[in-house]
């Protein structure tokens, strides 16, 4: 799995310290393991509980008042 995401986060595509592994994240409902992330992620989505709508509902939060890239 390291080697398939180039050693980098599957989220942010970041990298931990060089004292820092990636974590293993996964369902907490079915086990399954997902994907590695670097620390700041699996905080986050960890802190979101893991869900979908919260994490929706942070990114059009986010995106309000965003002036539009040209």
């Amino acid at each position: 799995m390291y080697a398939d995401q180039f050693g980098r986060c599957a989220i942010c595509g970041g990298v931990n310290d060089i004292d820092r592994r990636l974590s293993v994240d996964h369902n907490h409902d079915t086990g399954e393991v997902r994907g590695l992330l670097c620390n700041r992620c699996n905080r986050a989505i960890g802190l979101l509980g893991d869900s979908i709508d919260i994490l929706e509902s942070a990114i059009s939060y986010l995106s309000t008042g965003r002036k539009k890239k040209r």
